[in-house]
């Protein structure tokens, strides 16, 4: 006989099922039957203080993990308190499940309390939701929403439960894999390349003499790393990692020339300008990347991989588009390259084009004017520093804005999985819950939130979470009394009318405000005190802790291609821009 359990015990069973190790959550009325038999399950729930927060964090643990995060939440604001972050998952393509409680069934349209229409509202931010209308559909929504959400290109998805479909019950079952496929008729993604394909992106690599990697989030989605690092190595091409890649081809690698983009590496930037391939893997021709598209890499023909098809031209026509999951694919390219060398076929001369590349290398590396004795304190340098006293395997997440670029610059990433940030979204307030959610997937690890003091301000409740439920983590906040990156943009372009971005200097009290919330505030605000306040902050494991940096205001990011320009008119640090005629 089939045992009857109320549909509340079905998801968390489900859940159960599902591997699932950690929920982050907020408890309301809607969704309470489900946190009853939370309390006797496996899975350990992180209570956040603020549903947004709880969002942010399953993208934290699913960055580093590789597995989906799980947020569960109640109706009505709880809900729409999600939206951000879905949306931030879904542009950056992390693998996340909602849970959402709803009211019951017999109540859904008269407008009752905390009633919202939470799929009709998520639509356009998940890859897949649900209304379930019934306890008997909690298994197989379950299942569904695992499964489209970590297979092909992952993406959050949303399952919202009425309150009676958790109260009533069901006979229990678990769906079979081909259950859940079948169910599922119109989803079959994509993951190996087509054989003609491959073979023709071969023959374009073999032939070009100014080819470029370009390497995107997908790499990181896909676990393809290694094979990243096999192809480059083989064909002897440099590799451009996006800002959703850092860290996929390492910082110390020979032939990495770091981040192309807005902000991007001058000689990444151009080398994308000038040559004659792009291998495009798991990267999607953001305008963050291509500047203005109609003068983005006019010689080059493009190789593209993506195993989502809708990225086929969507931005750039893809002289070679290649629709498959960028592991399989860029092995199948390896091993149909070493079939044309093993053949005989000679690789066309690469070496005038990796002479120019490494002269721009060696005149325009990152850089920064620093600070004289008693002046204000640079931002670079205490991201510089913050890498030269990291631990080995250290995470680091960021909000967004200058700080988010001068932590893409300046710290070294030669690791996958230790950069988490929003790429597509740029939503602010994301670092310190993102931060707490990687910790809890990598607790054995130091994990830095660098932020700034807008951000900051936006999600920084979320520290007592770390206080209270023992994820110790640790925050660079550089504190320049500004929205830094809106300020910049008014001072090039706005003749320096300073609209609404001066946040106060004093105001809050960020080390109070630290400790208030059971960390360990510190205050610098001089070059000396910047190492010796991260070797403190090194050394506390028990506690999160805030340094706040007081950085100069007046620091821009450089280099910076302005929004809608083309790559070509990129605008270089100052002390390097009487040199612009060499990347031409």
């Amino acid at each position: 006989m089939a045992e009857r359990i109320t549909g509340a015990e079905a998801l968390i069973r489900a859940l159960e099922h599902e591997d699932v190790e950690l929920i982050f959550g907020y408890p309301g009325g809607c969704i309470l039957p489900a946190y009853d038999p939370l309390m006797d399950s496996s899975i350990r729930h992180i209570l956040v203080r603020h549903e947004q927060g709880a969002g942010h964090m399953a993208e934290g643990y699913a960055h580093v993990s590789g597995k989906p995060g799980v947020a569960m939440v109640t109706s009505g604001p709880a809900a729409t308190n999600l939206v951000t972050p879905l949306m931030d998952a879904y542009m950056d393509s992390v693998p996340m499940v909602a849970i959402t409680g709803q009211v019951a069934t017999n109540a859904i349209g008269t407008d009752a309390f905390q009633e919202c229409d939470t799929v009709g509202i998520t639509r356009s931010c998940t890859k897949h939701n649900e209304l379930v209308m019934s306890a008997d559909d909690i298994p197989m929504a379950v299942r569904q929403a695992f499964h489209i959400a970590t297979t092909g290109r992952p993406g959050p998805t949303l399952i919202d439960v009425p309150k009676d479909c958790l109260q009533n019950e069901m006979e229990w079952y678990w769906p079979t894999d081909q259950e859940v496929l079948d169910s599922l008729p119109g989803y079959r993604p994509n993951v190996k390349g087509h054989p003609r394909m491959i073979k023709e992106a071969a023959r374009v690599i073999m032939g070009s003499e100014r080819p470029i990697i370009y390497a995107g989030g997908g790499i990181l989605k896909s676990r393809a790393a290694e094979a990243l690092r096999e192809l480059a190595e083989l064909i002897d091409s440099y590799v451009v990692t996006t800002l959703m890649a850092r860290g996929a081809f390492p910082d110390n690698h020979p032939l990495c020339l770091g981040m192309p983009g807005m902000h991007g590496n001058a000689t990444a930037v151009t080398a994308m300008q000038k040559a004659d391939l792009l291998i495009t893997l798991g990267a999607r021709f953001d305008d963050r990347i291509t500047g203005k598209v109609d003068a983005f890499a006019p010689e080059a023909k493009i190789i593209h991989v993506d195993i989502d098809p809708a990225e086929q031209g969507k931005v750039r026509r893809p002289d070679v588009p290649i629709v498959g999951d960028a592991k399989y694919v860029i092995e199948e390219i390896i091993s149909e390259i070493k079939a044309m060398i093993a053949a005989g076929t000679v690789q066309a001369d690469t070496s005038a084009w990796k002479s120019k590349v490494s002269g721009w290398r060696e005149q325009f590396p990152m850089t920064y004017e620093q600070s004289e004795p008693g002046a204000a304190l640079k931002p670079q340098y205490c991201i510089e520093e913050l890498n030269r006293l990291a631990k080995p395997h250290t995470i680091v997440a960021s909000g967004v804005g200058q700080h988010q670029m001068y932590t893409s610059q300046f710290f070294e990433f030669d690791e996958p999985y230790t950069w988490v940030n929003s790429g597509g979204l740029g939503t602010m307030g994301f670092s310190i819950p993102a931060a707490i959610g990687a910790k809890a997937a990598k607790p054995e690890c130091d994990v830095w939130a660098v932020d700034g003091d807008g951000c900051f301000q936006m999600t920084a409740q979320e520290l007592v979470t770390s206080t209270v439920e023992g994820l110790p983590i640790k925050v660079a906040l550089l504190n320049n009394s500004y929205l830094g990156m809106v300020r910049q943009w008014q001072e090039m372009f706005y003749d320096e009318r300073y609209s609404e971005v001066y946040l106060n200097a004093k105001v809050p009290d960020f080390v109070m405000w630290a400790e208030s919330m059971g960390c360990v505030g510190i205050l610098v605000e001089s070059p000396e005190e910047v190492g010796p306040a991260i070797e403190k902050a090194n050394s506390i494991t028990d506690r999160s802790v805030v340094i706040e940096f007081r950085t100069d205001a007046s620091e821009l990011v450089f280099p910076m291609v302005p929004a809608g320009a083309s790559n070509d008119e990129l605008i270089l640090h100052p002390t390097q821009q009487d040199r612009a005629e060499a990347l031409k």
